[in-house]
């Protein structure tokens, strides 16, 4: 009874020593954890995240009021209504998106023949009421103007794949 005893001390200190080598393996390497709200984690260049209306470098919104997103859009979430200028050419008048409906699936993205409407790289959307969560065009084109930079790098990056 003795020998088993002293084979059972040795077998808990031998894993012990192997328990304790592995956590001072860890102990001293960098953390693996993101302090979040200070620190954030790289995004894929084909992340999908808050919805932007985007514009031409003359200032011009992109958008044709062709109503392919509208159409492609599985959750009914996209509303447009356009009229045609002067020129000839037809603008939208309203153009809403209810975040509350959206599935984030990028199929109006997709759709667009002039790259208007995108899912750009903000992921951070938090509100107070729902009524936060109805983007209309003002809301959509104030998105596309503070994020055009990085949707542009984004569409550059991703272009080879498309």
């Amino acid at each position: 009874m003795t020998r088993a005893v002293a084979i059972f001390k040795s077998f808990l200190l031998l894993e012990f020593i192997t328990a304790f080598r592995l956590c001072m393996k860890y102990f001293f390497k960098p953390k693996p954890t993101v302090n979040y709200p200070f620190e954030k984690g790289p995004l894929s260049p084909r992340f999908r995240g808050e919805h932007a209306l985007r514009r031409y470098a003359n200032g011009e919104e992109r958008c044709i009021a062709c109503k392919l997103c509208e159409a492609v859009c599985p959750a009914l979430a996209i509303t447009i209504e356009a009229e045609e200028r002067d020129d000839g050419s037809r603008r939208t008048t309203r153009y809403d998106i209810d975040m509350t409906k959206c599935i984030y699936c990028g199929f109006c993205e997709e759709a667009c023949p002039v790259d208007a409407i995108v899912l750009g790289p903000n992921f951070e959307t938090p509100t107070e009421t729902r009524e936060e969560l109805f983007y209309d065009k003002e809301k959509l084109l104030g998105n596309g103007e503070r994020w055009e930079r990085e949707i542009a790098r984004n569409l550059e990056l991703d272009a080879p794949y498309r």
